[in-house]
């Protein structure tokens, strides 16, 4: 069964045109597989850790607070509005071309910025723990590397669904086995060394550790719509996609709740604090197979592996470069199909509007997407001269911002078509959803502002908020390296709208003039 595609979508020739092109590939497994993919990542898995008790218990909250009504709330959508390009209509049809032009060219956009710069780092970090002894890389080998990251995306995500399914599979299953030998080795290492959990005190929240950690847990749990940008690519959406979401939910708790709560509990606190991310935090368990841990003066910590232990950590290392680069390939294959469906619906270049009747892929967007990462990873690399902290938390906190800038009218669109467009079919109905909808969105415009102005209300840019690499002297630099972007892409997402206007504009005249000469 499928819904109806509601009457003031069918508005075109381009529409037919380019959705006759689409191919059914995606099934209910494959929503969920895909999912797991676009949900968890490994990049903020050592910032949650290595904030000590309060960053579990604020994952706890905003998994039950954020990540099951934004859930509810998308899986209402997802089930309803079945068309290609699923968040980008449903914000066009709640609030109109305009702001579904540039509500959706910052969903589009956050992920060259994410893959170009985050992800890249996050590979290169979890490879050079393991392989490169921790050191940093040279110039030469970050730009070699990442070029083949970036391009090796591009063209998985140019591939069919039938392909690139199978891609996200791999990636699911890597993340299984990740987190799988990651358990086991943290049981070993507590067998061996004793359990040094934290007291029920140090689990209590703050407003530092909120302002801290909480924009970086709701980056990680965005993405339950992604699979509907697909959405006539699947083969039942309204049937698969609301179980294929709450299967994902409890996935995601699992694969975020159990590797912290397992660092928090066997190394010691006083370990904890000196990590510098998660494959450190893999790195140090996995001393249980061969190696030692030296603890710096200044509680940096350092862990050796021998033996058996380094390759163990040398399967680790790629494990970990994998999850990194299926994260970035589900988001890039899901929000290339938004752009490009915007663009043939009148809010955007047409050009960048045509799926490819081979692939059933918008291949000119996934291009465009690979050209973008490449100008981010160029750009970003320069910037901050080699330098792997700085490197990160510019590029993370860019994605960060324009992530959750998108969700500012996804999230509320739901309620607004069920208030405009009452009659439509819901096969599922989130319960609540006034305020699931008001809890999800303020939480977002929370941590936008904070994004921008880490710890405004508290020590802005202070020691508590301050970003690795930065100083406080560097605040309003800091501001301007994340605001004057956001303002260019709103202005290209407006030009954007106007030439998709144009081409709509033309195409009438020239129907209107056939009809006359007829």
């Amino acid at each position: 069964m499928t819904t109806a595609r509601p009457d003031d979508l069918v508005v075109s020739a381009d529409t037919a045109e380019e959705t006759a092109k689409l191919q059914k590939h995606f099934g209910r497994s494959d929503i969920y597989f895909f999912l797991v993919c676009t949900l968890f990542g490994v990049d903020g898995l050592g910032t949650l850790a290595g904030s000590g008790g309060s960053g579990f218990t604020w994952l706890v909250l905003c998994l039950v607070f954020f990540a099951v009504p934004s859930s509810l709330i998308l899986a209402e959508l997802g089930a309803a509005y079945t068309e290609e390009g699923g968040p980008y209509v449903w914000v066009r049809m709640a609030f109109g071309h305009l702001v579904g032009a540039v509500n959706n060219f910052f969903y589009w956009i956050t992920n060259p910025v994410w893959m170009g710069g985050t992800l890249v780092g996050t590979a290169i970090g979890g490879l050079s723990v393991f392989i490169h002894s921790g050191s940093d890389w040279s110039k030469p080998a970050w730009y070699v590397f990442g070029l083949i990251f970036i391009w090796a995306g591009a063209l998985f995500a140019i591939l069919s669904f039938r392909v690139g399914k199978w891609v996200a599979t791999v990636g699911a299953f890597a993340r299984f086995a990740l987190l799988g030998v990651f358990l086991l080795t943290v049981l070993l290492y507590a067998a061996k060394h004793g359990v040094h959990g934290l007291g029920f005190s140090d689990y209590k929240p703050d407003f530092s550790s909120f302002v801290a950690l909480v924009p970086l847990i709701l980056f990680s749990l965005v993405g339950f719509e992604l699979p509907s940008a697909a959405g006539e690519e699947m083969e039942d959406p309204a049937r698969d996609v609301p179980p294929g979401i709450i299967k994902s939910v409890i996935t995601t708790a699992l694969l975020y709740g159990v590797p912290v709560l397992g660092i928090l509990t066997v190394i010691p606190s006083d370990q904890v604090s000196g990590l510098d991310g998660f494959p450190s935090a893999v790195r140090q368990a996995l001393t249980v197979f061969g190696g030692s841990v030296d603890v710096a003066g200044d509680g940096t910590v350092t862990a050796s592996l021998s033996g058996f232990g380094q390759l163990i950590g040398l399967i680790m290392g790629i494990l970990i470069a994998i999850v990194a680069f299926t994260s970035g390939l589900t988001w890039v294959m899901g929000s290339d199909r938004t752009l490009a469906v915007s663009c043939y619906d009148g809010a955007g270049p047409r050009y960048f509007g045509q799926f490819s009747a081979r692939f059933g892929t918008p291949v000119r967007v996934n291009v465009l997407s690979g050209v973008m990462s490449t100008i981010v990873f160029v750009a970003t690399l320069e910037i901050t001269d080699g330098n792997a902290a700085k490197f990160f938390s510019v590029a993370l906190n860019m994605a960060i911002s324009t992530t959750l800038i998108s969700y500012l009218f996804i999230f509320p669109a739901a309620w607004v078509l069920r208030h405009r467009r009452p009659s439509d079919p819901r096969p599922f109905r989130a319960p609540w959803l006034p305020a699931l909808t008001i809890i999800s969105t303020v939480a977002i415009v929370f941590c936008t502002i904070q994004i921008l102005f880490p710890g405004l209300g508290d020590d802005w840019f202070g020691p508590d908020y301050i970003w690795d690499g930065w100083k406080h002297s560097e605040r309003w630099t800091f501001f301007l390296t994340e605001f004057i972007p956001l303002l260019a892409f709103i202005a290209i997402a407006v030009g954007f709208w106007a030439l998709g206007r144009a081409h709509i504009r033309r195409s009438e005249a020239e129907s209107k003039t056939e009809v006359g000469a007829a």
